[in-house]
């Protein structure tokens, strides 16, 4: 049974650790988790967050080049290794965020368990791949909204929708997290007609189709061979970055003890609604070398789009697009709020100028929301003189690799932090929330995020396409050398050891603490069970 070490005062105001059992638990004291954010987001905001907040345009429109590229096969084993891999990620996040609900969350772990260098290169390096995410969206728009017309100007399109995204994210925290409720909730219906209708159009029930079946399987699983499936996996990657945002949004979570592992251990269903199943329903009823795949002629951006066009059902293909549109705005959205919370973690560190750290009576950090928003929407208008393809292949590579160096962060914070916990005398049990898959997940992510940082180096001197060139190299790798000069020039400035001693970590600085709520019942009882079956059955049906 889970227990989390309960520090009540003594009349003489000290504190003294006793466990209690982790059943239902209210926040008790924060210490260093407590900053300006206000706590107004609920258990249903950050779960519906993590349910859909990372699923735009990596999955609706990407799979198109992934598919051209890599082939039926390589798409689904490269959405089916990223599966593992963000799996792995979320359980680590799970067990920190409960504990260290902080503004900057994995950045701010950096720094209390690995290395201070090693933070200041995360923090910096993924606030560029928020503001990066940013313009690839608004170019997004674009090319979703180019299916309906083309006579409105590329500039004016990302104009009106970098408004749209500045107002979600200037109006009030929780006005945001609704947005993200009901796009999720929007995305999460129709990924189950997606399913259930290109099911019907493999099987032949679509007008204009006959059956399929594995047909494109069988002639070309992988269109490029092994170097076509790796060309794959920098898009499986970008899908799924933003994924751990829902550890930014804890900070601002009333009960993060409470929603942070029903947002984990909703991360199976995303993964196998949206990107396993997502991408097999493609595969199956979408040819490799359809003419209108993303990067080739016509406005068929999305391989979803082109599966009801093809098939004949032009109104599917209407709401997909409308779909697909929703998506995009909506993971825009999450990248301003998750830069701007990121600046504020390393204004707290003292990474970044304290203006960042900031935020207003209502919890809006401003100048990082300002200075975000700004540069995100400013990047976009390169879209204006370059195709959808080449600005979509920069911005996916940048961010790819980001998020992978995050990943792999997150997954060593989370080893380091059970390592400090142990060394310094602490049980297990003291958690008030535990994964049960440590230590393999955290390895498993870690590992898998350092292998594929080595083969995007492979792609980036070798390209599938084009020759080897500085130029192509640095356009595809230029994500890792500034990590890498972030990182000497922080560890220049910051000296010290390799990484912190973990005997020194100080584990209750910057700790959320919790109390049991006086009206919950044994777990072990009839009563108590009987509760938990409830809350199951409401949380999957509410």
């Amino acid at each position: 049974m889970n227990e989390s070490i309960i520090p009540p005062r003594s009349s003489s105001g000290s504190m003294k650790k006793t466990a209690q059992p982790a059943t239902d638990w209210e926040v008790d004291i924060d210490h260093g988790a407590e900053t300006d954010l206000q706590r107004t987001l609920s258990t249903r905001h950050i779960t519906m967050i993590a349910l859909g907040s990372s699923i735009g345009m990596g999955l609706w429109l990407g799979s198109g080049t992934s598919l051209a590229n890599g082939g039926p096969a390589a798409i689904f084993i490269g959405y089916l290794l990223s599966g593992t891999m963000i799996w792995s990620v979320s359980h680590s996040i799970g067990e920190m965020a409960v504990m260290y609900p902080l503004p900057s969350a994995f950045i701010q772990w950096t720094s209390i368990f690995v290395d201070p260098a090693a933070a200041f290169a995360l923090g910096w390096a993924y606030w560029f791949s928020y503001w990066i995410t940013i313009a690839n969206e608004l170019q997004g728009v674009v090319t979703v909204l180019s299916f309906w017309t083309d006579k409105v100007p590329t500039a004016a399109w990302i104009t009106i929708f970098w408004v749209v995204i500045i107002l979600i994210n200037v109006w009030a925290v929780k006005f945001f997290g609704e947005v993200e409720v009901v796009s999720s909730s929007i995305k999460f219906g129709w990924i189950i007609i997606v399913i259930i209708s290109l099911i019907v159009v493999s099987a032949g029930g679509a007008p204009a189709e006959g059956p399929i079946g594995f047909r494109y399987w069988n002639s070309y699983a992988f269109t490029n061979g092994f170097k076509g499936f790796l060309s794959v996996m920098p898009t499986c990657i970008f899908a799924m970055s933003g994924s751990e945002n829902c550890a930014l949004v804890a900070a601002e979570t009333s009960n993060p003890r409470r929603a942070v592992p029903k947002a984990v251990g909703s991360i199976w269903l995303r993964l196998s609604l949206f990107y396993i199943l997502g991408s097999l329903m493609i595969t199956i009823t979408v040819d490799p070398k359809d003419n209108n795949l993303f990067g080739a002629s016509g406005v068929n951006a999305s391989p979803f789009v082109i599966a009801y066009r093809n098939a004949g059902l032009e109104p599917l293909a209407h709401i997909m697009n409308a779909v697909v549109f929703i998506s995009v705005v909506s993971t825009g959205s999450i990248s301003g709020y998750a830069g701007s919370r990121a600046l504020m973690g390393l204004a707290h560190v003292k990474m970044a100028p304290k203006i960042f750290g900031k935020a207003d009576r209502v919890g809006r950090p401003l100048a990082g929301l300002f200075i975000t928003l700004l540069i995100g929407g400013g990047l976009a208008y390169l879209n204006v003189s370059n195709s959808g393809e080449e600005v979509f292949t920069w911005f996916s590579n940048l961010t790819s690799l980001f998020t992978l160096f995050g990943w792999a962060m997150i997954c060593l914070s989370h080893l380091r932090m059970r390592y400090a916990w142990k060394v310094q005398g602490r049980d297990v049990s003291d958690l008030p929330w535990k994964s049960w898959t440590f230590p393999y997940a955290a390895i498993w992510g870690l590992v898998w995020c350092i292998l594929l940082i080595i083969a995007e180096f492979y792609l980036s001197v070798w390209p599938l396409k084009g020759q080897t060139t500085a130029k192509n190299f640095f356009a595809n790798y230029v994500s890792v050398v500034a990590i890498v000069v972030l990182y000497i020039g922080a560890k220049i400035y910051y000296r010290g050891p390799f990484w912190v001693d973990a005997r020194t970590v100080d584990l209750d600085g910057l700790r959320r603490f919790y109390v049991k709520t006086d009206d919950e019942e044994s777990v072990g009882g009839k009563t108590g069970a009987v509760k938990h079956v409830t809350k199951a059955v409401r949380f999957l049906f509410n």
